[in-house]
């Protein structure tokens, strides 16, 4: 019995190893097919003088539109201003995608981004001729799809009621004015959307930090590394961590392969060109190229073309330097020779469109469903470094959550969606909703609620207050493959007297739960922890009344010269007072409550003097933000 068990085992082993050859050597014939068949878009000579739908971008995000509204019936436009599709990952060289993966362990973006993942191998990572082929077949494959590359925006026709009307183009054959029912901007920056006049703020302007830049990356394409010897054990003992993806299969030398990690080798590496900075390298393979995301640049203004230039000449004097370093210090790529260098950067933010709502980050960490869900994300939210010193830090990892329609309405135009990662979202919520296949989900939602808004003779705003039509919409999404499922998920501290204040704390970005999504809530709180989110709160909850208080404020920096002791409510009491409570030397617990600065529920949990809990230092501040808003 025991030898046919293990002759079944080898047998299962043997025909699943059998049934993966098959299936990667199909998929490797089908990439290879669709690569033959591409043929590379051209400029349109004669635009026709109207159409249904007009869609700004060929990003993925502006093809998962134009697809979805030409699906619908709708004669759609896409005008790309590049030569060809594909966006940040064609052009940026961005060849990894992440994934959200939701309550069922499956991807959440699904419907039109599956069939285009499904193009080109259902990898995380891929080949960058394969990805642009894929894009141009689902574009081709669409009868009411018409395409022009290479073409600009001049400037939007608005009326003086705020409705967008029409698009005044240029490309090679000359400038042409056409006229559309509806629009959707697919553009990274929703540079469409602003040239309407569509209100929007910058950074983490919403939260007090408009000056905020996070790091950008200019991906580092190599030739002649030996993959063989990526994964060797002495590699992995030396530099940590090194992984290979799902995507590994026995035709390695076809398909796209992923390591990450190597955090022992970066931390040794010492940056030439300044506001530089090595981090965790991210490979992919696919035949002799290889892929690395790990160079950031800091202070680069990505609305700027100055700023973006002088960033990518920087970042190609910086990867010599990178690559000298691997070649002398990494085995498998002594040898190893820069290849190219991408197009464009990966720029992760710029601007935020204001929309009808705005989500915030609280509906992600409550992985909360919204009656008009146009789809899921669920990606962690990921809010990347600012500077040399700053790391970056993951302040939730949510298990899915929903994107309403609303936040692809802007406010004050009509007529427009805006998809992507500058769509509806508040700038600490985008950590996780930027992500391409979160913006594919949204684009293929606002080609659905196009053909929809022109049908029943309606605009957007009307429709993203009007259930039937909200119905209508998440039924059609469903029928093409998207997931708009109702769900109801538990959430971390649900129900606890103190989680109002983790809310509110949360939706500025001052609290940090990582990838487990924990806030230590029992743990006791400490001086310094307490004055750095205590003048955050009134940093990030008003701007002006942070100007006001500056003195105040400044002089609260004499704290941080003693020792950095636990918080008792007494300390807690005088550090508030002394910004909020004129002529107060030691402020008690009593005149906070007196000037509002807590509450009942406060007051009753902590009646004598004692040392206070982090889940009563984020009630505490919760509440004062509330306060001052």
């Amino acid at each position: 019995m025991l030898l046919w068990g293990i002759l079944v085992i080898i047998g299962l082993f043997v025909g699943i190893t059998v049934l993966n050859y098959f299936s990667d050597s199909a998929k490797v014939k089908r990439m290879d097919a669709l690569v033959e068949e591409y043929n590379q878009p051209t400029s349109l000579d004669n635009f026709e003088e109207e159409f249904d739908v007009i869609v700004i971008g060929g990003e993925p995000e502006g093809v998962a539109a134009a697809v979805s509204s030409a699906r619908n019936g709708m004669n759609t436009l896409l005008i790309e201003e590049r030569e060809e599709l594909g966006g940040l990952m064609t052009y940026g060289m961005l060849n990894f995608i992440d994934l959200p993966e939701g309550d069922e362990d499956q991807i959440v973006s699904q419907g039109i981004f599956n069939e285009w993942h499904e193009l080109i191998g259902e990898k995380n990572a891929f080949d960058l001729q394969v990805a642009k082929a894929g894009f141009q077949k689902l574009v081709d494959n669409e009868s009411n799809l018409t395409l022009s590359v290479a073409t600009e925006i001049i400037t939007p026709i608005v009326t003086n009621k705020n409705v967008v009307e029409g698009v005044k183009l240029r490309n090679e054959y000359g400038e042409v004015l056409v006229k559309g029912k509806r629009f959707i901007d697919a553009t990274q920056d929703a540079d469409f959307a602003v040239l309407t006049g569509a209100p929007y703020f910058i950074g983490g302007a919403d939260i007090g930090e408009e000056d905020r830049k996070m790091a950008v990356t200019l991906m580092i394409h190599l030739n002649d590394v030996d993959w063989s010897r990526i994964s060797s054990k002495e590699i992995i003992e030396q530099f940590g961590d090194v992984e290979k993806s799902s995507s590994t299969s026995v035709f390695s030398n076809d398909l796209p392969v992923v390591a990450w990690g190597f955090e022992g080798l970066t931390k040794k590496y010492t940056p030439v060109v300044e506001e530089t900075r090595l981090r965790g390298l991210n490979i992919v393979k696919s035949e002799n190229n290889y892929y690395i995301n790990a160079l950031q640049l800091f202070g680069i203004d990505g609305l700027n073309d100055e700023s973006i230039a002088k960033a990518i000449d920087r970042g190609k004097k910086e990867t010599e330097h990178i690559v000298q370093y691997f070649r002398d210090n990494l085995t498998g790529f002594e040898d190893a020779k820069i290849a190219s260098f991408p197009e464009e950067l990966y720029i992760r933010e710029t601007r935020h469109i204001e929309t009808e709502y705005q989500l915030p980050m609280s509906d992600i960490w409550e992985n909360r469903d919204h009656w008009d869900s146009i789809g899921y994300g669920g990606y962690p939210v990921d809010v990347q470094a600012q500077s040399v010193n700053d790391y970056g830090y993951v302040i939730s990892n949510p298990i899915q959550y929903a994107i309403p329609f609303r936040s692809l309405v802007p406010k004050k135009v009509e007529n427009l969606l805006v998809v992507g990662r500058s769509a509806g979202f508040s700038s600490v919520a985008a950590g996780s909703a930027r992500i391409i296949p979160t913006g594919m989900t949204t684009g293929e939602a606002a080609g659905v609620a196009t053909a929809i808004s022109i049908e029943e003779n309606t605009n957007f705003r009307e429709m993203s207050s009007n259930k039937e039509l909200i119905r209508q919409l998440r039924n059609s999404l469903d029928e093409q493959g998207a997931l708009v499922k109702h769900f109801e998920l538990e959430y971390p501290y649900k129900g606890e007297w103190f989680y109002p204040g983790i809310k509110e704390l949360l939706n500025v970005g001052l609290l940090s739960g990582g990838y487990a999504n924990d806030l230590s809530v029992e743990e006791d709180a400490n001086k310094h922890m307490f004055l750095n989110m205590f003048i955050n709160t009134i940093k990030r909850g008003n701007q002006q009344l942070y100007e006001e208080k500056k003195r105040e404020i400044n002089n609260l920096s004499v704290y941080y010269y003693e020792e950095n002791e636990v918080l008792t409510r007494d300390l807690a009491a005088e550090i508030v007072g002394k910004v909020f409570i004129e002529d107060s030397d030691e402020a008690t617990w009593a005149e906070l409550k007196s000037n509002n600065l807590i509450d009942k529920t406060l007051e009753q949990k902590i009646k004598q003097n004692r040392i206070l809990s982090k889940s009563e230092i984020y009630y505490l501040l919760g509440n004062l933000l509330l306060e001052i808003k």
